[in-house]
């Protein structure tokens, strides 16, 4: 059967009552990203510098430069695996100030990263990446433990590396509380994720895999969907009509942050430098990222809801309705274009629907 991956950003908090220990956790978690920092970019390096060794012309012809183990290869000029080679750079490194498996974990992502882009780092068609300090803490699936729920069932316990840890998921309109209950149920499975340091708060990154179900669906079944103003989902299927989400809840809210950014940009003609500074890298950046943040949450939602209105009616097929058209009536009105986004949601639908077995039709 079909494996599926999908990924949710949870918020945790440290479970525990003494302010003490959590300022430890957090001084031990930043700790631990700057370690992952400087892991990255050593990883890249090293990985590159091995590669070029090929490259190196002006070595002897007796010198070997096949990148294999030795006792695999009698070729190979290596002690070990190419991988673990990187791994024990890291060992020799930072063993004993960060867990091992989360190196492990990182490692296996970015030698991985490495591999599939190498010929275009080799050409010079790619750089190597710069890593940032705010990279996220990878860990593997089996390093958390101990999972629990309370008896009201909205919170969830666990311990990553001995430190407990505890959900706060809030007014949950997503599935985050299902798929942890389902992973409590050993339903689903937890892989490789990471651990996001926040501005003060920490976030987790968890990657999902489920078996993807094959839905009873019905092929004579076609839902149409339109995308617009008024309504940014109006789904019909049969004799059924549904309106997902209002005008008032998506439009208007984005043209009120957009409204906040020109303000602030209009009051920045009358400040110095220094605060114009302040201003655009700190306050119109944020309004910005939460635009950003709120259009993707509303179409995560919406979609999910018109798949799930398609699986409840048995619909094998999803019909678009009058979609170029708009797209190209979209592309030459900016304040649609900008508002709308009807190329992200219907990038998230055909997404959703291809994880519920459900054909997309664009017309």
């Amino acid at each position: 059967m079909e494996k599926i991956f999908f990924t949710r950003k949870i918020q945790l908090k440290v479970d525990s009552e003494d302010p003490d220990y959590k300022v430890q956790v957090y001084k031990m978690l930043y700790d631990w990203r700057y370690i992952c920092y400087k892991a990255s970019n050593l990883i890249f390096t090293h990985h590159y510098v091995q590669q070029q060794i090929k490259e190196i012309i002006y070595l002897t012809d007796e010198v070997k430069v096949k990148l294999a183990n030795v006792k695999v290869d009698e070729g190979g000029i290596l002690t070990t695996s190419r991988m673990n080679t990187s791994y024990q750079i890291l060992a020799r490194n930072f063993k004993g100030s960060i867990p091992m498996h989360i190196m492990s974990s990182l490692n296996a992502s970015l030698v991985s990263t490495f591999n599939t882009n190498m010929m275009s780092y080799i050409t010079g068609e790619r750089t190597l990446p710069n890593f940032k300090k705010e990279i996220p803490i990878p860990f593997k699936g089996t390093d958390l433990k101990s999972l629990t729920v309370n008896e009201q069932g909205y919170v969830f316990h666990f311990k990553l590396f001995d430190i407990p840890f505890k959900t706060y998921l809030g007014s949950d309109f997503s599935d985050k509380r299902g798929l942890l209950q389902r992973l409590l149920n050993k339903e689903i499975k937890l892989c490789t994720s990471s651990l996001v340091l926040e501005k003060g708060k920490i976030f987790m990154s968890a990657v999902f895999q489920a078996e993807n179900s094959v839905q009873p669906l019905d092929e004579n079944i076609i839902a149409e969907a339109s995308l617009s103003l008024d309504y940014p989902i109006m789904l019909t299927i049969g004799k059924s009509r549904y309106t997902i989400g209002n005008k008032d809840e998506f439009l208007y809210k984005r043209l009120a942050i957009q409204a906040a950014i020109r303000r602030k940009q209009n009051a920045m003609s009358f400040m110095n430098s220094q605060a114009r500074k302040k201003i655009k890298e700190n306050t119109i950046e944020n309004l910005r990222n939460a635009e950003k943040r709120y259009v993707n949450q509303k179409q995560h939602v919406y979609s999910r809801r018109l798949i799930d209105l398609c699986v409840r009616n048995q619909a094998a097929t999803l019909l678009l309705v009058d979609q170029q058209e708009k797209e190209e009536e979209a592309a030459e009105n900016p304040f649609i274009l900008r508002n709308w986004g009807y190329g992200g949601l219907k990038q998230k639908i055909e997404r959703k629907a291809a994880g519920a077995g459900i054909t997309v039709l664009v017309e």
